[in-house]
């Protein structure tokens, strides 16, 4: 993996894997429950806050070139830092993947397969990760490129197409439940963007590296106009639904569309995209984290690990006993484990990484 150099349409693609995953399960219900008619405000508020933010952390990387976050964490407080670095990222990625995988397989169970028990329909989706990732890295990405545009695509259709049934008005009050909600406890919502955590490793795969700021603010922004189409598209179709504990909400968006006799009842395709998402995504997160585990141990290569971090996930994707428990976790768990490790943390340990290379350069001027 390390070998493997990636274009900019594929380093925004990534980004984007994360976010794209997350709002197709609870992300979207849990910003209109917390904010209401607030809801598109407060996302486009936080949208700048994580553009700007991405923007500083590519400004901070670039003294750190061609280094991902566990190389510089090595660098501010050696070979222990890098290891405790290394296992919180890898506890991080293997976790929230997990868990979501155990939310969106027990919609799937709900909705198509209420008979079957849920470790099977799991075990499907680790068993494609693990071929998957007994591929090379870049025939991942090729499938990422070619998913993530269609899952983007079919956000804005659901958007246009179910038009005819949106309901300006639930826009009002246009402060929600008042302006501190708004803008100082909603600033949680900035977890939304947890694809930002890819950002820390892609400079040692990039091939143009002197386009990391593009890539950044690409896929931040592309991350915001489609969470604001989703948050918006039900927050304009569903009186009630900010009450309502939907399974998938936007699934349940996509039973709406209807195009004459023919174009009916559409969401088994978007399910499908979905899925397919999803596989992408775990396939994606599995490598990252296989290879930040072969950086720690000095491993040769990553085959020895490729069914190891399947059971992994298997085995934390099994650990909640229904839908409710992975749900909290989504809802109230993972939104603190982005801002403590993507945004506390790592931007802390640039930071100070920074701070200590400006020192060491200063003090060799001084001699």
């Amino acid at each position: 993996m390390t070998k493997t150099k990636i274009g900019v349409v594929e380093a925004i693609m990534l980004v984007l894997t994360i976010i794209v995953t997350h709002t197709i399960s609870a992300l979207p219900r849990e910003i209109l429950v917390n904010q209401r008619s607030a809801s598109i405000i407060n996302l486009i508020f936080v949208s700048i806050l994580a553009i700007a933010l991405s923007y500083i952390i590519v400004k901070l990387m670039k003294n750190f070139a061609g280094l991902d976050i566990v190389d510089i964490s090595e660098f501010l407080g050696g070979k222990i830092f890098k290891n405790i670095i290394g296992v919180i990222f890898i506890f991080f990625f293997l976790v929230s993947s997990s868990i979501l995988l155990r939310s969106f397989c027990e919609s799937l169970k709900i909705i198509y397969y209420p008979m079957t028990n849920i470790i099977f329909i799991i075990l499907l989706f680790v068993i494609a990760v693990c071929a998957a990732n007994r591929l090379d890295f870049n025939a991942s990405l090729k499938t990422n490129l070619l998913i993530v545009p269609l899952v983007l695509a079919s956000m804005i259709f659901l958007f246009f197409a179910n038009m005819n049934k949106f309901d300006p008005q639930r826009f009002f009050p246009i402060f929600g439940k008042g302006v501190l909600n708004t803008f100082v406890l909603g600033l949680t919502n900035l977890a939304s963007f947890g694809g930002i955590a890819f950002l820390y490793f892609l400079p040692p795969f990039l091939k143009e590296p002197e386009k990391m700021k593009k890539i950044a603010l690409f896929s931040i922004g592309i991350s915001a106009v489609y969470l604001i189409l989703c948050v918006a598209t039900l927050l304009f179709m569903f009186s009630f639904f900010t009450d309502a504990n939907e399974i998938t909400p936007l699934y349940n968006a996509t039973r709406y569309i209807e195009f004459g006799n023919f174009f009916q009842r559409l969401e088994s395709l978007f399910l499908l995209i979905w899925i397919l998402a999803y596989a992408c995504y775990l396939s994606i997160v599995s490598k990252f984290s296989m290879n930040i585990f072969k950086k720690l141990t000095n491993l040769e290569t990553k085959k020895p690990m490729i069914d190891i971090f399947g059971l992994l996930i298997l085995a934390i994707s099994l650990i909640p006993q229904n839908y409710a428990i992975s749900n909290e976790f989504e809802i109230k768990v993972y939104p603190y484990l982005v801002l403590g490790i993507v945004f506390f943390l790592s931007f802390s340990i640039l930071i100070l990484a920074n701070l200590l290379k400006r020192k060491q350069k200063q003090m060799r001027m001084s001699h």
